[in-house]
């Protein structure tokens, strides 16, 4: 238990007036006794992500080469899709009725429209969807309703990567604007100390990173005994990036009879196991359309004897359809070399990957989305989840280790029914 200091300034997650000013401490949701500092491992915790293990060395290399060479489907006849629901008719709380129009919202997505009723009615839902289809809505709207129904809720939102965490709460302040919610965001590459300030708070909403969750429960700072709502958001993305142990034990915490929420692209062995341990009769979605390849002009790039694929890339980079340039690295040392060769070519360019700070990724994230820099280079923690409107080219300067992470890379380009190009580099 702590006591409340005075003095502490509000913390930055804070999504709108508490109902009194302040949350009493005795309803409080998320327990912490504020006041120690760490220097944990933060959220974005993965021992291959930086040196390329033995096992790891190669993999792409069995992929076929014409698996990257596909031309995109024209939409002859698109077929138009008609929802059950409207956001209007849901029994939801009139006030995030009126957030969910502000933010432009007209109709429900498909994986919206199917799990949004589920979760109202407090079933434990498994949607399996591609990213960019709504997923963080279908989950946040029935949320924070039942919150604003019983202000004795919790609600848990874990998310493999900092960066989607971060979307997944700038998300919850425009459904909660003006509502007597709070948010915590408890990422990796951030300070624990702030984050620690935000549970204080008394926030109903935690989002966060397994690594740094998994921190502060060390510490006996966030304390998940009575939080009995959990959404696990691209639960596969966990599984690659060696999460999964942790979010088993995170559970593992929390109250036996819970809401739980999982989304996925795939559906692997481990993560059915996952969903077998840890749900309740869940209801199944699948709303995966077409591939998001389809929408996508991909080809090869071949490495020419004498020339490098440096050459090869700033060669492209010069082409004025190049406006908007994704590039893929597979270590984070060499993501950041080549983003260095390129600034040093003339180019505009960012980084992002592992041994960035959160500020660093977050500033060079949203350079890149308004299109103040023309390429962002980055590893694999860029290929997914993160919505980055009208990338021009996705290029894979190196192979991907899988093809999964191939589909994953190029999918951050045609996206919203836009066409898009994709090239990988072939030495």
């Amino acid at each position: 238990m702590y006591s409340r200091n005075p003095h502490t300034s509000r913390s930055s997650s804070h999504s709108g007036p508490s109902r009194s000013g302040q949350r009493s401490s005795s309803r409080r949701p998320f327990r912490s006794s504020y006041g120690r500092s760490s220097h944990g491992y933060g959220g974005n915790r993965r021992v291959s992500s930086g040196r390329t293990s033995q096992a790891d060395r190669g993999r792409g290399a069995h992929i076929p080469h014409s698996k990257f060479i596909s031309k995109a489907v024209e939409p002859e006849s698109v077929e138009v899709f008609v929802p059950k629901h409207t956001f209007a008719n849901f029994a939801i709380d009139e006030r995030l009725k009126k957030n969910i129009v502000k933010k432009g919202y007209t109709t429900p997505t498909p994986i919206q429209d199917a799990a949004i009723p589920l979760a109202l009615h407090g079933r434990d839902v498994v949607g399996l969807a591609e990213t960019g289809t709504g997923k963080t809505g279908a989950f946040l709207i029935p949320l924070i309703d039942k919150v604003l129904k019983n202000d004795s809720e919790s609600v848990l939102i874990m998310a493999p990567t900092r960066e989607l965490a971060v979307q997944i709460d700038e998300e919850f302040r425009g459904f909660a604007s003006g509502l007597p919610l709070r948010s915590a965001l408890v990422i990796g590459g951030a300070n624990i100390n702030s984050q620690i300030r935000s549970l204080r708070y008394g926030p109903q909403f935690v989002i966060g990173t397994p690594g740094r969750i998994m921190d502060l429960m060390g510490q006996n700072e966030l304390r998940l005994a009575k939080c009995a709502n959990v959404v696990l958001d691209e639960a596969d993305r966990m599984l690659d990036m060696g999460f999964i142990e942790s979010v088993k034990k995170i559970l593992a915490t929390m109250p036996a009879k819970r809401h739980t929420l999982f989304f996925s692209a795939t559906l692997g062995r481990e993560i059915e196991q996952l969903i077998g341990d840890f749900l309740t009769e869940p209801e199944r979605i699948s709303v995966k359309t077409q591939d998001t390849s389809k929408n996508v002009d991909q080809d090869i790039v071949r490495i020419q004897s004498g020339r490098t694929k440096l050459d090869h890339l700033s060669e492209l980079l010069k082409d004025n359809n190049f406006t908007k340039v994704l590039v893929f690295g597979r270590t984070k040392h060499g993501v950041e070399k080549l983003s260095k060769l390129l600034k040093q070519t003339g180019f505009s360019v960012e980084s992002i990957h592992g041994n960035k700070s959160h500020s660093q990724r977050q500033r060079a994230l949203q350079l890149f989305k308004d299109e103040k820099v023309q390429v962002l280079v980055a590893t694999d923690v860029a290929a997914r989840g993160l919505d980055i409107p009208k990338v021009s080219h996705v290029i894979n300067f190196d192979v991907p280790g899988t093809y999964d992470d191939y589909v994953h890379r190029i999918g951050r380009t045609g996206r919203a029914g836009e066409r898009g190009k994709a090239l990988t580099f072939i030495e």
